[in-house]
């Protein structure tokens, strides 16, 4: 069945179907997405098990941020969207009856590719900030900015001077500064759309570093179109593509080890060693 942006917003969950704790799978089954009623994705049926970090692959225009958007209900929002399918977070479908999509996004976070701190807000602020618009409030807040800034690989650089402006960082400490905000409210999934495009050798390496840091405690879904960073980082791939006048569809998903070394689509190897896209 097709769902409209408006018919997506449910009354609060039942106590018995909120989700756990900890880093979750997640499972897309029949995933379709539309914008304004052209088919942009069709059939995705794709699982980003719990504690790994999947790389979504594939040249520009074929739904990869679409897909990633559907993950945390970011795609309802957009006007003229649709989708269809479902999306279950440890087996629970966040499209189901009872779930709030402000519920869905605090279990599954988002960094994006361009960094969007707070600028007028301090660091140490930024980082808190996602707790406060969850209402949650921890009980010692500089040990959560601590403890989610070492992991998002920030600590040594901003220690000193945690009450200054997030906007006065560099382009790469500002995006590690979003992972710090993005974790602080502890979600089990975190996606990732191409967080390094716009950053440094250097950066990226940090950032990087930083993924293979957390993947234990909460499950990272990365869009990507460098395939050494894919490698790098990824433990699973998944191949997307979109023919001419086609919608997107995922051509293959498997081990990254397989993807790039022994791939069942001959589409697919084109790809990874550069052949198109």
């Amino acid at each position: 069945m097709t769902m409209s942006a408006s018919t997506l917003i449910s009354p609060p969950t039942p106590p018995s179907a909120q989700p756990g704790t900890g880093a979750a799978s997640l499972d897309a089954r029949g995933v379709h997405a539309w914008f304004s009623g052209r088919l942009v994705l069709e059939g995705v049926d794709l699982t980003m098990e719990r504690s790994s970090v999947t790389a979504l692959i594939g040249p520009s225009g074929c739904g990869k941020s679409t897909f990633l958007r559907i993950l945390n209900r970011m795609h309802e929002v957009v006007p003229g969207a649709q989708l269809a399918g479902t999306v279950a977070l440890d087996g629970v479908d966040i499209y189901g009856p009872g779930q709030r999509a402000a519920d869905t996004r605090r279990h599954i976070g988002m960094v994006f590719q361009k960094p969007n701190p707070f600028p007028a807000m301090s660091i140490a602020d930024n980082v808190l900030s996602g707790l406060r618009f969850s209402r949650i409030s921890p009980a010692d807040r500089d040990a959560v900015v601590e403890e989610m800034l070492v992991k998002a690989g920030l600590w040594k650089e901003v220690k000193d001077r945690l009450g200054e402006l997030g906007g006065a960082l560099s382009g790469g400490q500002q995006q590690r500064l979003c992972i710090a905000r993005a974790l602080a409210v502890r979600p089990r999934v975190l996606l990732m759309d191409e967080p390094c495009s716009a950053l440094d050798p250097t950066s990226t390496r940090r950032i990087e570093e930083t993924i293979r840091d957390i993947a234990d405690e909460v499950t990272v879904v990365i869009v990507t179109h460098n395939m050494q960073q894919a490698q790098r980082v990824s433990r699973h791939c998944a191949f997307f593509l979109a023919e001419e006048n086609q919608p997107g569809r995922v051509v293959e998903s498997a081990s990254t080890t397989d993807i790039f070394t022994n791939p069942v689509d001959p589409r697919t190897e084109d790809y990874v060693h550069g052949r198109f896209g």
